[in-house]
């Protein structure tokens, strides 16, 4: 089994049991364990993954680290836990800041069982940087995040590989992150180059930077989502071989061929989509699962069949986020987010109703 495969595997098992696991212990057992077993290390053999590792750090004697992954006698890669839904802040690092003062290790890995971050030193030698250079979650991944985490597996390990890489990853992923707040908000200093450039004599004025920041951030979402209708239908010119493949196809045909002027397809529905696909992909295979948008929501429904919703997508107001989640009625719950992640607070809900359909078919 490749990879990507167990991972969606272990994540389909989390969805099932996330409830339970409520203690440090219980995150480091049943997710922690198994995703450095993933990775091809032998989690039994002390010899190669020492639990409570000690270092002498200091005048702090005998201070621990959860998980020291070993190569030769000498740590490569620190784990440092922290309990499953608890948030992770170069705060809960501390641990980790310390070992890198005095030992050879150059990764660390500050988790809660679901989002793995890991740090190097790669601004100054022996001091952990405060900004992560690769993030991976576990209940939200794409396959170029499962590319860049092979290369901790111990197969593929490679300290040079990794190092060398590594500041282009710290990087591509914060130019990424301001090119998405961009989107949403597009900085003044942006939007007034925009319009000196496109506007001929004429002076940038407070009404002229008010229209073009709204033209601005209409554009980037109408840039994004013909973008993707491009790389749909590029999918679509490969010929469907299997059922499933023909059933996707006709899934994101129906996507694509939305005209762009009325329906558009944003970034935060698309993210949307996958994030409640993978919620009930234990239940329900992943190609029943299906998009369709339209003007005023994006529904998410089983077998693209208006009578079997799971929720709704009411995500084109700048100022707020709202799902509405069906129950076995077919009655809408409307919920304020804050975020995409808040998605995953509500999996529960979103579970019993893909069960529904399920178990009545």
């Amino acid at each position: 089994m490749d990879m990507i495969d167990s991972l969606r595997a272990l994540a389909g098992r989390l969805e099932k049991t996330l409830d339970l696991i409520k203690t440090e212990e219980a995150t480091k057992n049943s997710m922690i364990m198994p995703l450095i077993q993933l990775l091809g290390y032998n989690v039994f053999d002390p010899l190669e993954v020492t639990p409570e590792y000690v270092s002498d750090v200091g005048t702090k004697k005998g201070e621990k680290v959860d998980y020291a992954i070993l190569k030769d006698g000498s740590p490569i890669m620190l784990f440092e836990c922290k309990k499953s839904g608890d948030s992770l802040n170069i705060n809960h690092a501390g641990q980790l800041f310390r070992y890198f003062h005095v030992t050879s290790v150059r990764f660390g890995v500050l988790t809660n069982g679901i989002e793995y971050k890991f740090f190097s030193d790669l601004e100054q030698p022996n001091k952990m940087d405060e900004k992560p250079f690769f993030e991976f979650n576990l209940l939200n991944f794409k396959e170029r995040d499962v590319e860049e985490l092979k290369k901790f597996a111990k197969s593929a390990f490679d300290l040079d590989s990794i190092l060398s890489n590594a500041n282009d990853l710290k990087y591509a992923r914060l130019v990424k992150n301001k090119l998405n707040s961009w989107v949403t908000e597009p900085p003044e200093e942006f939007v007034r180059l925009i319009a000196a450039d496109l506007i001929e004599n004429k002076r940038v004025t407070s009404a002229i930077r008010d229209q073009f920041t709204t033209i601005t951030k209409r554009a980037f979402e109408q840039l994004i989502s013909e973008k993707i209708n491009e790389r749909l239908k590029g999918a679509m010119d490969i010929p469907p071989t299997t059922p499933a493949e023909k059933s996707t196809v006709a899934a994101v045909t129906a996507i694509a061929e939305e005209p762009v002027s009325n329906v558009i397809t944003t970034r935060e529905e698309t993210e949307g989509f996958y994030i409640v696909r993978a919620i009930v992909r234990g239940v329900l295979p992943v190609e029943r699962v299906q998009m369709r948008d339209s003007q005023t929501y994006c529904a998410i429904l089983v077998d693209d069949n208006n009578r079997k919703p799971i929720c709704r997508l009411r995500f084109n107001s700048k100022r707020s986020l709202t799902i509405g989640i069906f129950n076995e009625q077919k009655e809408e719950e409307m919920i304020k987010i804050d975020r995409l992640d808040d998605i995953y607070l509500h999996a529960d809900k979103l579970i019993a109703v893909a069960k529904s359909y399920a178990t009545s078919e």
